[in-house]
């Protein structure tokens, strides 16, 4: 069985058929999805409906990125958040015409559920963006940190790559975990295609939501599996995404 962390979707449905297809999942595989499922593409809802399914036969944890606590309030309350409608939750709020009520709660209920972070039994972390208490995720009193933060992956990228995990020099806040995975910070932003490595975290959001591509990284052999750049796979959008 492996275990596969996926990045950030931002509605791009056609990139993540496309790479579980590349990455020849079987029911046998565990995947991990790293938040983000909404907001960007057209096909948010239909993300939604997929991914649904897909835990009914495939082992899945799903974690909550911030765009989907934003979804997730319109969907409760019909609330629409300024920043939310101008990064993607227009073209999300359109996805869903033509669902029922039923449909839309089944979707709620799917984003309630999410963890905020996940730690499995080899002492790794998959959050959608990080955490700020030196003491890890348990101690964690800013919630929001576990969807917004970037501080963490800041800290390993400005980090001296002699400094060993045993090292007195290790932060604090890494030394908890074995690896820590994250997404939320594109890589394209550093001219990176492909997931990137700094210090013992790993960033797995190649920037689908943009220019990039979606990514599916096997945790284990660090093999990593990737659809084609998500604006080729919707041409018709361009200009009108973020």
């Amino acid at each position: 069985m492996r275990t596969l962390a996926v990045g950030d979707i931002h509605g791009g449905f056609k990139g993540l058929k496309q790479v579980l297809k590349r990455a020849e999942v079987t029911t046998k595989d565990h995947l991990i999805f790293l938040g983000d499922y909404v907001d960007g593409w057209s096909q948010s809802a239909q993300v939604i409906d997929y991914l649904i399914e897909l835990s009914s036969y495939n082992k899945c944890i799903f974690i909550k990125g911030n765009h989907d606590v934003w979804c997730e309030q319109w969907l409760a309350e019909g609330s629409v958040n300024d920043v939310w409608y101008v990064h993607g939750g227009k073209e999300t709020m359109e996805s869903y015409e033509g669902f029922s009520k039923t449909q839309k709660q089944a979707h709620l209920d799917f984003f309630e559920a999410m963890p905020l972070y996940h730690i499995d039994d080899e002492n790794r972390l998959f959050l959608h963006a990080g955490f700020t208490s030196m003491h890890g995720v348990r101690k964690e009193i800013h919630r929001e940190a576990f969807y917004y933060d970037r501080t963490l992956w800041e800290m390993a990228l400005t980090m001296d790559k002699r400094i060993q995990q045993n090292s007195d020099l290790f932060p604090n806040r890494l030394k908890h975990y074995k690896e820590i995975y994250i997404g939320h910070t594109p890589t394209t932003r550093f001219n990176k295609y492909e997931p990137m490595q700094a210090a013992n975290v790993w960033n797995i959001d190649t920037g689908a939501a943009f220019t990039g591509r979606l990514s599916v990284i096997d945790i284990d052999t660090k093999e990593v599996f990737q659809s084609d750049t998500l604006m080729h796979l919707y041409p018709e959008e361009l200009g009108r995404n973020k």
